[in-house]
């Protein structure tokens, strides 16, 4: 059995009836999310939900947290098999399918990341690492949907 660890986050939101359109019926969608002992995290809609484009939206924030994760977990199983990662950088694409009833899903996510290593004999375990941090990373373990890489790598 594995360990358990609890993470919480609160949310406020506020009706700021200045800020609704009335004709559209449309209120403001955005609010602060709270983390203790962490900045505020302020967030909205995405803009092709009428959100706040100046603003991080859930799409965004899901995204970002499998980006995160993998680099984390692709630096833990080189560092394990002894590649020296000297750069990391990724450019990732989350597809996100709306249905007609309004509903939604992400149906897949391609990870590009780009490497540097300080050892050419490593590039190929170097690029073959990713599938294995794809299998450790606790938030595409979490997901209902693909999580795929397109990954290079060279040397520095």
């Amino acid at each position: 059995m594995g360990f358990k660890h609890l993470f919480k986050a609160a949310l406020n939101w506020t009706s700021n009836k200045k800020e609704q359109d009335l004709s559209l019926k449309v209120c403001s969608k955005s609010h602060q999310v709270k983390i203790e002992g962490k900045p505020i995290l302020n967030v909205s809609a995405a803009k092709a939900f009428k959100g706040d484009p100046s603003l991080y939206n859930p799409e965004d924030l899901l995204l970002s947290s499998l980006v995160s994760c993998h680099m984390m977990s692709y630096l833990y199983v080189c560092s394990q098999n002894g590649i020296e990662v000297l750069e990391y950088s990724d450019s990732a694409e989350a597809t996100l399918e709306v249905f007609a009833d309004g509903s939604g899903r992400f149906v897949k996510v391609k990870l590009y990341p780009k490497v540097k290593i300080s050892n050419s004999d490593q590039i190929k375990l170097a690029l073959e690492l990713h599938q294995k941090a794809n299998q450790l990373c606790f938030i595409a373990n979490s997901c209902n949907f693909p999580v795929l890489h397109e990954a290079s790598c060279e040397i520095a």
